[in-house]
């Protein structure tokens, strides 16, 4: 269980995060500006951070934490997708440059690569509980993964030009195509 201290700091210090790159690229804010905005001493963020880079993937990968989680809390794929996901992606259009900054084209970049190895390892470790071991576990994972990770990179810059509703639409379908088809031979959900 999270301190209810150090969760109300590390928030303060993601909503400073967001200001600051609202108003500029996340290598033109420094450290002083974030801890200014978040009125925090500087030796309280690096209490809890590197640097800024750690302090953006944390506060980013934790808005997409959260849509995963409520995702994965649905046994089934509803023809519709839940709002969660619209959501989200309003949320990273919202701070386009710093979700820029921090996921490249393809899903790279240092978020990209947190956000795969997560949500791969959360995807196996479900398949795994709900149909028992099996190798094609890490091929789905790898798959919703990659596949997740690579649309909101290229979404963000620009190869996928369409709105958070839409994506959040064909989203929904890949995912839910990728996990009913990722079976082991013979095996179905």
């Amino acid at each position: 269980m999270t301190d209810p201290r150090i969760a109300r700091t590390k928030g303060r210090l993601h909503a400073a995060l967001r200001e600051a790159c609202a108003l500029a690229p996340l290598a033109e804010v420094s450290v002083s500006d974030v801890v200014r905005r978040a009125r925090v001493a500087r030796t309280t963020f690096y209490l809890h951070y590197d640097d800024l880079n750690a302090l953006a993937v944390d506060s980013c990968a934790e808005i997409v934490r959260q849509a995963v989680d409520t995702l994965h809390s649905r046994p089934d794929f509803p023809k519709d997708p839940p709002p969660e996901i619209a959501e989200l992606f309003e949320a990273i259009r919202f701070n386009t440059r710093l979700y820029r900054s921090l996921i490249g084209p393809g899903g790279g970049g240092p978020l990209g690569q947190v956000l795969h190895s997560e949500l791969a390892e959360r995807s196996r470790a479900e398949r795994a509980a709900r149909f028992g071991p099996s190798p094609a576990h890490a091929v789905a994972a790898a798959a919703v993964a990659g596949a997740f990770t690579g649309l909101i990179g290229d979404w963000l810059h620009g190869r996928c030009p369409c709105t958070a509703d839409e994506l959040a639409a064909h989203t929904w379908r890949m995912l839910g195509a990728l996990h009913l088809t990722a079976f082991p031979p013979g095996d179905s959900p």
